[in-house]
């Protein structure tokens, strides 16, 4: 039995480290290491949120698909998570800025996504 514990521990101690990543729709492929993310099981539509607060770089997964947005401030990310709808606060302060919107990724040129380390 100790054998089996101590075999089992090791395994753990030398198994790689690998980080998650995502995909996101027609940017590529994030690596989420940077981010604190946090399922949303109280919400029917968003079902995941990553955050880097460094970088002010919003992954929303709604239904399955994350999306981005970029310089999101953190007042606003804390607005969203503790809003009493998320989906409803996603729909009318976040999503509204697409496509042409502020925080919208792809409508900011001068914005660079965080690259994928």
């Amino acid at each position: 039995m100790i054998r089996s514990v101590a075999t089992a521990h090791a395994l753990l101690w030398t198994a790689p480290v690998v980080t998650e990543k995502v995909e996101i729709i027609g940017r590529g492929t994030i690596d989420l290491a940077p981010f604190a993310c946090t399922d949303t099981p109280r919400s029917s539509i968003v079902q995941r949120v990553c955050y880097d607060e460094a970088r002010r770089y919003l992954l929303v997964n709604i239904r399955g698909s994350y999306r981005d947005y970029c310089e999101l401030p953190a007042a606003i990310f804390n607005a969203f998570v503790a809003a009493p709808s998320m989906g409803q606060y996603y729909r009318q302060n976040i999503a509204a800025s697409d496509p042409e919107g502020a925080v919208n990724c792809q409508a900011r040129a001068t914005i660079s996504r965080p690259s994928d380390s």
